[in-house]
Parts: C-alpha cells; sequence; structure tokens
C-alpha cells in the first residue's frame, strides 16, 4: 500500500504589536466630559420628573404636562445617547 503524502503545517508567526501612537481614533479611550456630562443629564432627568409629579404639575414649568415630561425623557435619552460614545 504506498504512503499518504504528509501535510506540512505553516510555522505560526504572532502578530505585530503596534505602537501607541498607530492607535486609531475609534479605539481610544472617551474624553472625560463624556460620563460626567451623562450621569449629569441623567441625573437631571429623573429630578424633573420627579419634582412634576410631586408637585403635580406645578413646578418646574406649570404651562403643560407634555413640555415637562418632554424635558424630562429627553435629557433621559440625551444621555443615554451620550453613554453609547463611553469607552
Amino acid at each position: 500500500m504506498p504512503k499518504s503524502s504528509v501535510r506540512k503545517k505553516k510555522v505560526y508567526t504572532p502578530p505585530t504589536n503596534k505602537s501607541p501612537g498607530t492607535i486609531s481614533r475609534k479605539k481610544r479611550p472617551s474624553s472625560p466630559w463624556v460620563p460626567g456630562t451623562a450621569l449629569g443629564l441623567a441625573a437631571v432627568g429623573m429630578v424633573w420628573l420627579v419634582v412634576y409629579y410631586l408637585s403635580s404639575g406645578a413646578f418646574p414649568i406649570p404651562a403643560g404636562p407634555q413640555l415637562n415630561i418632554g424635558i424630562g425623557f429627553g435629557c433621559i435619552v440625551s444621555s443615554l445617547v451620550i453613554f453609547t460614545r463611553w469607552r
């Protein structure tokens, strides 16, 4: 019976490390203002809604309920959008 051919494996070569100056912009850590701004907006939005509901619509803006709810949830949604930029 004939002998089967032997398969040769390629020699493993580890990938080269990139120098710190060549890291792409997307991989860099985010600026320090990103988490602070996001947490601040989330807190403002929650406080806005709590004050609105506890005051039965008299505060912060007595003009209309849709405006107060929109501002509160707008701040919270804005903080979620900013949180997506945090690395």
